[in-house]
């Protein structure tokens, strides 16, 4: 039996270790919903399944003032970019959690919902089913198990960039209320955060805590990692073999909730990706899908300026304000919906900086503009066949052939300094630390913020979603995985 489940990625499995109808990698955001969902019908067995630990009782993770502790923690998987990864920073690190809940235990408890806009634009490129109307009675499902909470006007500085805006030309909007998702123009506003007060409300939080009190059909292992899928014949994923050989079998389906580099990547390791990527490695084909195309982010910059009086308190995670501009008025992305986004920090956002020698502050403020919609795309690959190995993350940051992204960073930066220079704002900024004043023409913006450029820690498309006849597409709109059964 060992032997046979090293050498091919079909196996016969005539007795499992275990058995469940649902099998879910990853205790994630999405997987900790989905698993609990599931096991609302008690007529079947879920098993879920996290590589981190739990989450629960640990006041780090429970307070969302500390998120920036996890960067590069224990709870973090620590991937780091290629070098030759495109024109953006070769030192940037990728977080991504490991630990249950995933990154909604890991971040700053930002909480948007998608504009209608995107949806629309969803459904017009393949994604049947995921039209506004049709998501909406999902939102309300989640509203009622995650506490959403709009920041409150307590913190003078972020009052006073909020008026900075206004007076910049943009209108105040209040995030996810139904009109701001009707209609997404350039606007400022307070956040949304999935929080209560200090208290990260996280979706293990929400959906699964407390641990003891689960349903006895819905088995959580954790610590506990996956080598491969394994299919039968017939290419139906039957289960997955973890890091101590054991097979746990799924007699309904795989659910995959690895997130946008962990799904990819253990795709890949049981044979479903490019099939020229897989032959090299000597990976057998179950299918020959483009499983790490098509990596899409929000690359994000930064200006910090050094205040000339210590920033206030209350906050709740130094992030609760944003702003959101046209950076290029004449694109289809600006009439649709704003294709620049900042968020206003109450610190000095400088790790990344720092790195590079630019001065910092302790009192000091922060804009970090972010491309909405990015154009340019990278890839994510194996590093070998073996399953403890990292992939490799080619961000291909501004590489885009007409150099959108390039262009919307480079107003961004300009945006920042016309809102830091409103009357309400004006008194609040003794000098411009990053990039600095003499960083002036397109060229030097640009050269500073691809060297020194950020993640928002949003990757995407890796196993793309749209229209089965698509073949830039590797799941269908209900995500099912094509050319394979049981596996979504």
């Amino acid at each position: 039996m060992e032997a046979s489940r090293e050498a091919t990625h079909t196996i016969k499995v005539d007795v499992p270790d275990e058995q469940y109808d649902y099998v879910i990698v990853g205790g994630g955001t999405a997987g900790a919903v989905v698993a609990r969902r599931l096991a609302e019908d008690p007529r079947v067995r879920v098993c879920l399944i996290e590589a981190g630990p739990s989450d629960e009782n640990d006041p780090i993770i429970a307070d969302p003032l500390a998120w920036e502790e996890m960067l590069g923690s224990e709870y973090d998987w620590n991937y780091h970019v290629e070098p030759t990864g495109g024109r953006g920073n070769p030192k940037m690190l990728h977080s991504r959690a490991k630990v249950l809940g995933g990154c909604s235990s890991h971040n700053s408890v930002i909480a948007f919902l998608t504009p209608d806009a995107d949806l629309r634009r969803w459904e017009s490129e393949g994604a049947a089913g995921w039209s506004p109307a049709k998501c909406a009675p999902y939102f309300e499902k989640l509203k009622q198990k995650v506490t959403l909470e709009t920041v409150q006007p307590v913190n003078e500085l972020n009052r006073t960039f909020i008026q900075a805006g206004v007076e910049a030309g943009f209108p105040q909007a209040t995030f996810n209320s139904p009109e701001w998702l009707s209609k997404f123009e350039p606007c400022v506003g307070y956040f949304q955060l999935n929080s209560i007060g200090r208290e990260r409300c996280s979706s293990s939080k929400c959906y699964l805590h407390p641990i003891r009190d689960l349903p006895s059909n819905l088995v959580l292992k954790l610590n506990t990692f996956i080598k491969r899928i394994l299919f039968d014949a017939q290419r139906n994923a039957i289960g997955v073999l973890t890091h101590d050989d054991k097979v746990l079998g799924a007699s309904k389906e795989t659910i995959l909730c690895g997130g946008a580099f962990d799904t990819p990547k253990l795709l890949m390791l049981s044979g479903i990706g490019p099939s020229w990527h897989l032959r090299e490695l000597n990976i057998p084909i179950i299918a020959n899908l483009p499983v790490g195309e098509h990596l899409i982010d929000h690359p994000e910059g930064v200006i910090i300026w050094e205040s000339t009086k210590p920033i206030p308190g209350p906050t709740i995670q130094r992030y609760e304000a944003a702003l959101f501009a046209n950076a290029l008025p004449q694109t289809t992305e600006s009439k649709e919906s704003p294709d620049l986004m900042f968020h206003f920090a109450l610190e000095a956002f400088d790790f990344n900086t720092k790195l590079y020698g630019y001065p910092t502050a302790r009192n000091a403020f922060s804009m970090t503009p972010n491309v909405t919609r990015a154009k340019s795309e990278g890839t994510l690959r194996l590093r070998s066949n073996d399953w403890r190995e990292k992939p490799v993350i080619n961000t291909g940051y501004f590489t885009d052939k007409a150099g959108y992204d390039e262009d919307v960073m480079i107003a961004g930066i300009k945006i920042a300094r016309k809102v830091m220079s409103q009357p309400s704002i004006k008194p609040w900024v003794k000098r411009e630390l990053v990039p600095g004043p003499e960083v002036q023409s397109d060229k030097d913006i640009s050269e500073y913020v691809r060297k020194t450029c950020n993640s928002v820690y949003h990757p995407a498309g890796t196993c793309k979603m749209g229209a089965a006849n698509d073949s830039s597409t590797v799941v269908t709109a209900d995500l099912k995985v094509k050319s394979v059964g049981r596996l979504r």
